[in-house]
């Protein structure tokens, strides 16, 4: 069902929307628990390790994806929003050509430049063949990452965060029997944890599809709107490639940061793997309240109501701030509880490092939240460009903390290199969105006089 947020409670508005996709955000973390669950305990620290040193070269190509995909979502949420139906056609047209350009070119080149890419990364000897062999059939998958993140997208621009969300439950659910069956009873190791995750994202994605070309009239398109239109691809290609850079040029310095760890010891890779999917589910909301902003900026941009855009604004980071400190409370109290899900009592190291990591994290989540609000709103607005400074200022703070903290101060250093990022990337955005709004008034009383 359509969604307008241009009416209403922007509190309502954007718990309603959020909520859906909290939980769908967590479900799909919950299906990438699961692989790291089964992984840990039926094969071992080592094959955990090797599917965690894939995790931010994943992030690299897998995030880009993503963005991409969010990025083509905000025309169409701002012709939404301005109620322009036949340009919002056009653009959903364009948006699944370059989907399937994207999704070709990328798959060829990063499965072909996968290994070096681990080599490069010092993936250390006794996993790197495991490494390869999750990533590989991760990346060979690229096609329905698009396929779902590009339709869900879609289906988010005009409001409806819900669907998406049912059809992700479905393959969660889905994905736990088939990370049952290919690693405990096909014994195909990570590479069944892999082929769990890309099928299960697959029926995701057609699902979404089919319901979207099925439920929504406003997406029948005409011949002549189907299609490719070089104008419309290029607006398209002007918001989603820098949000997918955004994405990619945050994951370089984790890349690096990645490599720094690996250049500590594979048990320093397991402690930063586990914390990581703790921490990567605790961080949901907060991924959720960005998702949400971005449509939410984007159809009050397109309606022209830079006032409910403020208050939108300021509900969201009030929700950011009292959930900071929720999660931050549980995961003093709970934090090695969740750990033992992933790693076995007796690896009491690994499990020290791990809950270290996470709590100092939990420490800077409120940074986090605004990260996530202010940058996915300035995307909405229409500026995607902006915000890639935001993901260079994340990347220069990891990479400070790979090059220079870790070498000399070891995991300690490793603790503090997501605040850090975290920190840097305000620093940037506060300043941007007060510049992003000015110019927008500016626009939008130029336009009225």
């Amino acid at each position: 069902m359509e969604k307008d947020m241009t009416k209403g409670s922007p509190m309502r508005l954007i718990l309603g929307f959020a909520v859906p996709l909290l939980f769908g955000l967590v479900f799909q973390q919950f299906y990438s628990m699961v692989d790291a669950i089964i992984v840990g305990h039926y094969l071992g620290v080592d094959a955990l390790a090797a599917v965690g040193a894939t995790g931010s070269v994943n992030f690299l190509i897998i995030g880009f994806c993503m963005g991409v995909c969010s990025g083509f979502g905000i025309p169409i949420a701002q012709e939404f929003g301005a109620k322009h139906e036949e340009a919002l056609r056009r653009f959903v047209a364009n948006s699944v050509w370059l989907s399937v350009i994207f999704s070709a070119v990328i798959t060829v080149v990063v499965s072909l430049l996968c290994r070096q890419i681990l080599q490069i990364m010092r993936t250390p000897d006794n996993i790197v063949d495991g490494s390869y062999n999750y990533i590989i059939i991760i990346f060979l998958g690229i096609p329905v990452v698009f396929l779902y993140n590009m339709t869900a997208a879609i289906l988010r621009s005009l409001g409806d965060s819900r669907t998406p969300v049912i059809f992700l439950v479905t393959a969660a659910v889905l994905n736990i029997f088939l990370d049952v069956f290919c690693i405990v009873v096909l014994h195909m190791g990570v590479a069944g944890a892999a082929v769990a995750t890309v099928v299960s994202q697959a029926i995701a994605g057609l699902a979404c599809l089919i319901y979207m070309w099925k439920k929504f009239s406003i997406l029948k398109l005409s011949k002549e709107e189907r299609r490719w239109d070089r104008d419309y691809a290029g607006k398209l290609c002007n918001m989603g490639i820098p949000m997918g850079l955004q994405y990619s040029i945050t994951a370089v310095g984790s890349v690096i940061l990645q490599s720094a760890v690996n250049g500590i010891d594979s048990n320093a890779v397991a402690a930063v793997t586990a914390g990581g999917k703790v921490s990567m589910l605790l961080v949901c909301p907060f991924d959720a309240m960005g998702s949400t902003m971005a449509t939410y900026g984007g159809q009050n941009v397109g309606a022209g109501d830079l006032g409910r855009v403020d208050k939108g604004l300021k509900s969201c980071c009030l929700l950011g701030l009292i959930y900071s400190l929720i999660a931050l409370g549980a995961v003093y109290l709970f934090g090695e509880q969740l750990l033992l899900l992933f790693l076995d009592a007796g690896e009491t190291e690994i499990i020290g490092n791990a809950a270290s990591f996470i709590q100092i994290n939990a420490l800077f989540y409120f940074p986090l939240a605004l990260v996530n609000i202010v940058r996915f709103l300035i995307q909405g607005m229409g500026f995607s460009k902006l915000a890639v400074f935001a993901g260079a200022f994340e990347m220069l703070a990891r990479a400070l903390a790979g090059f220079l903290l870790v070498p000399h101060f070891g995991f300690s250093a490793v603790r503090f290199a997501n605040p850090l990022a975290w920190i840097f990337a305000d620093i940037f955005l506060i300043p941007a969105f007060f510049y992003v709004r000015k110019k927008l008034a500016n626009m939008l009383n130029s336009e009225r006089t």
